[in-house]
C-alpha cells in the first residue's frame, strides 16, 4: 500500500535560556524520525506527555518548521513549497485539535466557524447555508446548532464541530491530536464511532495521536510508539504483545474493562532523561530492567521483525499472544 505522507529524518529542536543572562540550551523534541502514513489507513502515534507526538503532527503539516528532514504529501515535498502553494495544498490536509473548548472562537456562531475555512482559502461555497447544514449532518448535529454559540454546546458537541470544520474543504488526510482526551468515556466512544464512519464514507487517511495505547490498538491499523522524540516500536493492530519494554509498559497501564484480561502493572523505576541532555545510548535504559552496558552505550536502531513490525531495542521481548482490547463505553 502506498504512503500518502512520508517523513524522513525529521528533527526539531527548541532553544531556551534560564534567566536574562543564562546560557542558551537546546531541547530535542523530535529526533531523526522517519515514518510512512499509508493511504486509506489509520496510523496511531502513542506515548507519554512530552514524547514529541504533537510536535511530530505539527511538523508533518508544516505548522512548524523542522530543524532537519523532509515531509512529502502525495509525492509533493512540503519543505520546498512556497507559502502560497502550501496554503492551497492545506485544503487536502487538516487537523482536529485536542481541546474542543479553545478550538472554536467563542464570538462566532457555529455556522460562522464552519464557514471560516472557506474564507481562509479565499473560497465561497455556492450555497453557504446548505454547506453548513451538510457539515452538521455529516457529524450528527441537528440544523439548529448552526445558530448557537460555542458556550451553548457540550464538549462532545464542540468536538463534532471541530471535526466538521476540518472536513469543510474535503481533505484527504486528517491529523487527530488526542481528539477524545478531554471527553467523558461514553462521549469518547461516540466520537471514535463517528471517526470510523467518516473514514469509511469519505475514504480518509488518519494520523491519530493519543497517550492511551489501548485506544490506539482498538482504533488504528498501525501503532507507532514514541519515547523522547524517537520511534521505539511500530506494529500492526493485529500483532501480538509489544516487543519493546516501554511499549509493553504502556499497554499494561491502559484500561482493561474485562477483569479476566487484567494485566499486572510493573512500575517503571528510574528517571526520565532530560531532553536537553539525551544519553548516547537508549533513552529508555535508565528505566528499563533489561538494560545492559550495550544499551547505555549504543543507541538501538529501528529493526524490522516483519514487513509491518519494527522495534528499536537491543534486547526485545518475545512476542506472546495478546488479544486486541475492546474499547467500550
Amino acid at each position: 500500500m502506498s504512503a500518502l505522507v512520508a517523513a524522513r529524518d525529521l528533527s526539531r529542536r527548541f532553544t531556551s535560556r534560564r534567566g536574562l543572562f543564562g546560557r542558551e540550551r537546546s531541547m530535542t523534541a523530535v529526533n531523526e524520525l522517519s515514518l510512512d502514513i499509508e493511504r486509506g489507513r489509520v496510523t496511531g502515534v502513542v506515548g507519554e506527555s512530552g514524547c514529541g507526538k504533537s510536535t511530530l503532527a505539527r511538523l508533518i503539516l508544516r505548522l512548524i518548521e523542522p530543524s532537519e528532514g523532509s515531509v512529502t504529501f502525495d509525492g509533493v515535498d512540503l519543505m520546498r513549497l512556497p507559502a502560497r502553494e502550501l496554503r492551497l495544498l492545506r485544503r487536502r490536509m487538516q487537523m482536529v485539535f485536542q481541546d474542543p473548548y479553545s478550538a472554536v472562537d467563542p464570538r462566532y456562531r457555529i455556522k460562522d466557524a464552519l464557514l471560516e475555512p472557506f474564507q481562509v482559502q479565499d473560497m465561497r461555497p455556492a450555497d453557504p447555508e446548505k454547506a453548513v447544514l451538510e457539515l452538521l449532518e455529516m457529524v450528527g448535529l441537528n440544523p439548529e446548532f448552526a445558530g448557537r454559540y460555542p458556550h451553548q454546546l457540550s464538549g462532545g458537541q464542540k468536538q463534532r464541530v471541530g471535526i466538521a470544520r476540518a472536513l469543510a474543504l474535503k481533505p484527504a488526510f486528517l491529523v487527530l491530536d488526542e481528539p477524545t482526551a478531554s471527553l467523558d468515556v461514553s462521549i469518547q466512544a461516540q466520537i471514535i464511532g463517528l471517526l470510523e464512519r467518516l473514514k469509511s464514507e469519505l475514504g480518509l487517511t488518519y494520523l491519530f495521536i493519543s497517550h492511551d495505547l489501548g485506544l490506539v490498538r482498538y482504533f488504528c491499523d498501525r501503532v507507532v510508539v514514541m519515547y523522547l522524540g524517537r520511534i521505539v516500536e511500530i506494529f500492526p493492530r493485529s500483532a501480538r504483545s509489544p516487543r519493546h519494554p516501554y511499549a509493553k509498559a504502556l499497554l499494561d497501564s491502559s484500561f482493561e474493562p474485562d477483569p479476566r484480561q487484567r494485566r499486572k502493572i510493573e512500575r517503571l523505576a528510574g528517571e526520565v532523561p532530560s531532553p536537553y541532555d539525551l544519553p548516547p545510548g537508549c533513552a529508555f535504559a535508565s528505566r528499563c530492567g533489561r538494560a545492559t552496558d550495550l544499551c547505555r552505550r549504543t543507541r538501538p536502531e529501528l529493526t524490522a521483525f516483519s514487513p509491518e513490525e519494527s522495534v528499536a531495542c537491543h534486547h526485545p521481548l518475545t512476542a506472546t499472544s495478546a488479544p486486541v482490547p475492546a474499547f467500550t463505553s
